[in-house]
């Protein structure tokens, strides 16, 4: 349960380990709600102060969120796939995300703010937060309990504990009818990873997408997420992707 990373090498090196033998095509994820504070919300997995996954921060409207575009800027090293660009989020973090997607955000419970990145249409949204439980399983343990409401038809695919040598994570994946404050696209799909980064904190990374195009853009779009993830103040060297 060490902290993943001590630099950005081995973050690589763990990363496309951990990512290819579990993200690539197994069952499992994180699902993450909206861009709210974690509490509990309806579609949130998230634990009392995190952001949830689809239950955690529930997938509400973002109430104080202005649409603005992450700044482009040097991230943690190594190439990002096409059809991605590397952001220096304002929040301090540096990530991977979908060449042309808005970006919106809202205060959080619990550390930085929970910031969402959406397709232009609003069919597909990548969120990342901090979570304010021990740890990754504890935060899930919250999330699927009675105590924590759940989207509309919430269905749980898969749960797995993903710990790997340095890195320490965990990831859900379920489905659920719809996403409050989001466009009806037919059942959502939702992939909650939660996991330690290299300055030691605990993070999740949550895709949203349509089940009807398969489930594999929602795994992607984690991967290259998580590959690519600097945490705030920290300074990551180049890191290698899954091989």
């Amino acid at each position: 349960m060490g902290a993943v990373v001590g630099g950005a090498a081995v973050v690589g090196v763990i990363v496309g380990l951990v990512l290819t033998q579990t993200l690539g095509g197994g069952k499992g994820a994180d699902g993450r709600g909206d861009d709210k504070a974690a509490s509990t919300d309806v579609s949130q997995p998230a634990g009392s102060g995190s952001p949830g996954a689809e239950g955690a921060p529930a997938p509400g409207p973002p109430t104080s969120a202005a649409e603005e575009p992450a700044s482009p800027a040097p991230g943690p090293g190594g190439t990002v796939p096409a059809g991605y660009d590397r952001y220096a989020d304002s929040e301090g973090f540096t990530i991977a995300r979908p060449t042309g997607w808005t970006r919106s955000s809202v205060s959080s419970q619990y550390g930085m703010d929970v910031v969402t990145y959406r397709r232009p249409d609003r069919g597909m949204r990548l969120q990342v937060f901090e979570v304010a439980e021990p740890s990754p399983d504890a935060s899930y343990e919250l999330f699927l309990s009675d105590a924590t409401p759940k989207a509309p038809g919430f269905e749980q695919l898969s749960f797995e504990t993903l710990d790997d040598g340095d890195f320490t994570g965990s990831r859900l994946e379920y489905l659920a009818d719809s996403m409050r404050g989001e466009p009806d696209i037919g059942t959502w799909h939702v992939v909650d990873l939660r996991f330690q980064a290299a300055d030691g904190k605990l993070y999740a990374l949550a895709a949203y997408g349509a089940d009807s195009d398969g489930h594999e853009d929602e795994r992607e779009l984690i991967r290259t997420a998580l590959e690519h993830f600097c945490p705030p103040e920290t300074t990551c060297g180049t890191t290698t992707g899954p091989g």
